[in-house]
């Protein structure tokens, strides 16, 4: 799958973009519309903190992270064990999950605050009023859904695609 972005002018425009969409197959749960806090997006498939955030992004680094660090932990206290403790490889595994999750946990909880870096390019447009609508579609499908844009909305920016799209969007 492939994400392709357009800035759009206005409600009215997005709502005729996803009419269009729709009609090409596109289903709902591959478009998505982010727009300035406050701006009424009526009826429109609002994107959800997994697109405005680096919550996936974060997720995977705490995760790799955290792992990392439990297993050498766990390591270290096989290779010289506490006075009176024997620690064997069932405690690694432990040691190893325990601080995978606890680091996927953390950089989680701050990956929710930080906005998506692959919309980093498209602020300025967002706080001017414009919305940034995000659609889904398969690799082979990319050119023809732009050309449908481009030919029946010329007030649509197609601004791109992106190469992959993550796993959970």
């Amino acid at each position: 799958m492939r994400r392709i972005y357009f800035l759009l002018p206005d409600v009215k425009s997005a709502k005729g973009i996803i009419d269009e969409l729709l009609l090409k197959r596109v289903e709902w749960r591959h478009i998505h519309v982010l727009a300035r806090p406050h701006m009424p997006l009526e009826d429109l498939p609002q994107a959800t903190l997994a697109q405005r955030s680096d919550l996936l992004y974060a997720l995977g680094r705490g995760t790799a992270a955290g792992g990392v660090t439990g297993m050498l932990a766990g390591l270290v206290a096989m290779a010289f064990p506490p006075a009176g403790l024997t620690i064997a490889g069932g405690a690694v595994v432990c040691m190893t999950l325990a601080s995978a999750g606890f680091g996927a946990w953390t950089a989680t909880m701050i990956g929710v605050d930080v906005p998506n870096t692959r919309l980093r390019r498209f602020e300025k447009a967002i706080e001017n009023g414009e919305l940034l609508m995000m659609v889904d579609v398969p690799k082979g499908r990319v050119e023809e859904i732009e050309e449908v844009i481009k030919s029946h909305h010329p007030e649509a920016d197609v601004e791109g695609t992106d190469p992959t799209i993550p796993a959970f969007p």
